[in-house]
């Protein structure tokens, strides 16, 4: 090996050391060139040496290997996953909004609403935004429509301890006005990594905001209704954890707001959670629901 060369690697070294790294693999792909016992020899005491003279007292040992070996080390860890967990990672996003102050919203609520259910679920429930009642208690669909929601999820044989409920955005808006497109758009990533922790296998958006912020389609819900999406939520890379999220699929009904003021889409509403619930593999009641 040429001295100069030499000198270099054993200075990168030496700066590895004192960063805590002390072992060093060849990359698998790279060339399987044999590497004399000698020179492996005589490398190590040349490393030791330059270590020696950047942090008296203190020995560096460089572990060298062949392909083969990486090659091995990385099966034995091929059967190696991340165990995830929900619960944390839904802990860990809440303490990432704090008492939010990033849009206007902060200045007339009284708490945020966060989400509220089984954090692995299975099917989750996406709405606007919260209320008054959902703002006075903290929780997702609490007044008269989360009354009607709670009895669409049980037409369906299910409680809402058997899914998962939260909305766009995390604020009620004053005088529960429409959430605007800047306040969906700054509080959607905490709704998309809340989605990641869970990887529900389906999500039912209600209502044209939620659906339209989700799919990031402009149009009327009679276009948007009846259908299935694969819904891939965007999270920045620097809240990933795990695998990516496999695409979910995600449908479309009204709101149960809408539905108090105009009951006759409660058919409509019913047969997309028919939709729903074959997907899902429920069993339907004898009868169809009809929630006060």
């Amino acid at each position: 090996m040429d001295p100069q060369l030499r000198q270099q690697i054993a200075a990168r070294v030496a700066y590895y050391r004192e960063l805590g790294i002390y072992d060093f693999y060849r990359r698998e792909g790279g060339p399987k060139r044999a590497v004399p016992q000698s020179t492996v020899r005589e490398n190590t005491q040349n490393t030791e040496a330059a270590a020696s003279s950047g942090r008296r007292g203190e020995k560096l040992s460089a572990v060298v290997t062949s392909t083969s070996s990486v090659k091995n080390r990385a099966e034995s860890n091929a059967g190696v996953q991340t165990v995830r967990d929900p619960v944390a990672e839904l802990k860990a996003i809440r303490e990432d909004i704090g008492e939010c102050t990033r849009c206007i919203l902060h200045k007339g609520r009284k708490q945020i609403v966060f989400g509220v259910g089984n954090p692995k679920a299975e099917l989750m429930f996406i709405g606007e935004a919260p209320g008054a009642d959902e703002d006075q208690q903290g929780l997702p669909f609490v007044g008269r429509a989360g009354q009607l929601l709670t009895n669409m999820i049980g037409a369906m044989g299910l409680t809402r301890e058997d899914i998962y409920i939260a909305n766009i955005i995390k604020c009620r808006p004053p005088g529960n006005r429409t959430p605007e497109r800047e306040e969906c758009e700054t509080c959607s990533p905490f709704l998309m990594r809340q989605i990641a922790a869970i990887r529900p296998k389906a999500i039912v958006a209600l209502g044209a905001v939620a659906a339209k912020t989700l799919l990031a389609i402009n149009a009327p819900m009679a276009e948007l209704r009846g259908r299935w999406y694969d819904f891939v939520p965007q999270v920045a890379k620097t809240f990933r954890s795990g695998a990516e999220v496999p695409p979910i699929k995600l449908a479309v009904t009204y709101h149960p707001a809408y539905l108090l003021r105009d009951p006759r889409q409660k058919k409509e509403t019913w047969k997309d959670l028919q939709m729903v619930m074959k997907f899902m593999g429920l069993n339907p009641p004898a009868k169809p629901p009809n929630p006060a």
